[in-house]
């Protein structure tokens, strides 16, 4: 059995290195949740704006907490299968 070192077996909250604005904080999420990042940034601009501001301070809460994705982690979308040739 052969298993890649740098794929956990479980879904992993992480900020990428490479496709981000600010700190990666939407993008991660929206890695998360198989959504656009684009949306994500949307969302959040929209929960600011009917919170009159106090959602966004989960953006810097979220980029205190979300550990950053390791630099030598393979480029997303990670391979599901492990059979696959990209896979491991």
């Amino acid at each position: 059995m052969t298993s890649t070192p740098h794929q956990a077996p479980y879904k992993q909250l992480r900020r990428p290195t490479t496709d981000r604005m600010v700190a990666g904080v939407a993008s991660g999420l929206g890695r998360y949740f198989a959504v656009d990042p684009t949306l994500v940034r949307v969302l959040f601009a929209v929960a600011t704006l009917a919170t009159a501001g106090v959602a966004a301070l989960a953006y810097p809460i979220m980029w205190f907490l979300m550990p950053e994705e390791p630099a030598d982690a393979p480029a997303w979308p990670h391979p599901t299968d492990p059979a696959s040739p990209t896979g491991g």
